[in-house]
């Protein structure tokens, strides 16, 4: 189990190194006056620091390597 943990971990932290976010559309109501609705896309991104997935990437690798082997 603790293996499975620490690869999900490397691979995690692999993906949030390569890209550091992304972004998405989200239609938001702009007037809302009875039959008349006018509506706007708003781009709107999460992003999170490079850091984060090499924390993730160390926490899989210390995982992966005091792992018993059964």
């Amino acid at each position: 189990m603790q293996r499975t943990v620490g690869l999900v971990l490397i691979v995690m932290g692999v993906i949030m190194l390569i890209w550091t976010g992304f972004t998405y559309t989200k239609k938001e109501k702009i007037v809302d006056a009875g039959p008349i609705q006018v509506s706007a896309d708003k781009e709107k991104s999460v992003n999170w620091p490079p850091y984060a997935g090499g924390i993730l990437l160390l926490g899989g690798v210390v995982l992966v390597a005091t792992a018993k082997r059964t």
